[in-house]
């Protein structure tokens, strides 16, 4: 089974393996609705409780199949993540930027009914990178208020980028915050970040630890990374890595699930799957034992930032 955290500071406890339903609504390739019902009750019976979503994922599909997924199970066996900011006109099916008191109040009104639900354990604010003062001044007292009606358990925001996110942290009394892709294997440039993040009870929970793919399926031919085709100086990193992997007779997806998690700013991986293949996957990964002389190669090649924590020197 997945063990739990605490979310920095806030009480909720979360899965430290949660899955991002992202790709069950299309994002990468054709899923039906059975295939992604059946994923999201997989995901739950091996003990991922943590599911995150957004309007913004398949303009409402992915919310409407988590909530059609888990319908009639009992509300505390899970815990549910979405965004509001990336506002959806269902009429027209467009999605638009507000970060307004009442775009956030429309935007969650209608995920709580796709989701089936009354209540969603975490809010983030979504993408807010060109709207960062909106966001602070609207959007932000927004999900404070709802917090306190009992509507939402914690308040975060989720970027593709730290900076910014760093700067809602000094403005704001965040409770947690999706990063995706800026902390894993292949780069620790945000390490600062959750070092803050750490010293100031923020719980993180991270995307993109396999970097769109890459760290999944390594240095292949169209390798993905930030989604787009790997440019040649990562794909030589990651050769460089799946080496040292392979010396120790690590596979490199179990190394990247493995090092992302060790941060103690970490409360969970949100890492996205489209059958319970892929969740089986995650889990082997996730448990593989890992002896602690890769890690220690990794960083005498300065494979790994000298201050990063690995999970020898620090607990799953």
């Amino acid at each position: 089974m997945i063990p739990t955290a605490t979310l920095g500071r806030n009480p909720l406890q979360v899965s430290r393996l949660g899955l991002g339903t992202a790709p069950l609504s299309g994002l990468y390739r054709p899923v039906s609705d059975e295939e992604a019902v059946t994923t999201i009750q997989y995901a739950l019976e091996q003990g991922i409780t943590l599911f995150d979503t957004a309007p913004l994922y398949g303009r409402g599909r992915s919310e409407a199949l988590v909530g059609k997924a888990l319908a009639g199970i009992p509300r505390d066996r899970y815990q549910l993540s979405t965004k509001v900011g990336r506002l959806l006109n269902p009429e027209t099916g467009e999605m638009g930027f507000d970060f307004s008191r009442d775009g956030v109040l429309r935007s969650l009104e209608g995920s709580l009914a796709r989701l089936q639900t009354d209540r969603v354990e975490i809010l983030h604010i979504h993408d807010p990178d060109n709207h960062l003062e909106q966001a602070l001044e609207q959007a932000y007292p927004t999900l404070v208020e709802l917090r306190r009606q009992g509507v939402i358990r914690a308040v975060g925001a989720g970027m593709n980028q730290w900076q910014a996110l760093w700067h809602l942290a000094r403005h704001g009394e965040f409770d947690c915050f999706l990063l995706a892709g800026r902390y894993t294997l292949l780069e620790q440039e945000a390490l600062p970040f959750l070092d803050y993040c750490l010293d100031e009870g923020i719980g993180l929970l991270l995307g993109g630890v396999f970097n769109s793919g890459i760290l999944a399926t390594g240095p292949v031919p169209g390798a993905r990374y930030n989604y787009r085709e790997a440019p040649p100086a990562i794909l030589e990193r990651v050769a460089a890595i799946e080496a040292v992997c392979r010396r120790h007779g690590v596979p490199l997806p179990a190394a990247a699930l493995q090092f992302a998690r060790s941060h103690g700013a970490v409360a969970s991986l949100v890492v996205g799957a489209v059958s319970p293949d892929e969740i089986a996957q995650n889990l082997e990964a996730w448990h593989r034992p890992i002896p602690s002389a890769l890690w220690e190669e990794l960083r005498s090649q300065a494979l790994i930032a000298p201050g990063a924590p690995i999970p020898s020197s620090h607990g799953a």
